[in-house]
C-alpha cells in the first residue's frame, strides 16, 4: 500500500477486471485498495471509431475490480489525438 501511496494527488490510469479504462485524480484509497478518483474519465476503445472519452466525475472504484494503476504522464497523454486511436476493448477477464 506504500507504493500506491506516492501516486495521491496524480493522475492515474486504472483498468477494471471488466475491461474498463478510467483516468482521473486519485484522491485516496484503503487498505483494501478501494480507491476514490475525482474529475475522471473512461476511455472507450473501439476498432472502429476513435477513443471515446465519457466523463464520470467523482468515482469509486472497488480495489476487488482493479487489475492494474499506474501513473500517467499528462503532457505524453495530451501529445495524443485519442480520436485517430483504433483499438479493441480489453476483454472481460471476469468471464474465462
Amino acid at each position: 500500500m506504500a507504493e500506491l501511496q506516492k501516486f495521491v494527488d496524480l493522475t492515474v490510469e486504472i483498468i477494471t477486471s471488466d475491461g474498463r479504462v478510467i483516468v482521473g485524480l486519485l484522491k485516496g484509497f484503503d487498505q483494501t485498495i478501494n480507491v476514490i478518483l475525482s474529475n475522471c474519465h473512461e476511455r472507450v476503445y473501439s476498432e472502429n471509431e476513435g477513443v471515446e472519452k465519457m466523463s464520470l466525475g467523482l468515482y469509486i472504484i472497488r480495489g476487488d475490480n482493479i487489475v492494474l494503476i499506474g501513473e500517467l504522464d499528462q503532457e505524453r497523454d495530451a501529445s495524443i489525438n485519442l480520436s485517430e486511436i483504433r483499438a479493441a476493448p480489453i476483454n472481460d477477464i471476469t468471464r474465462r
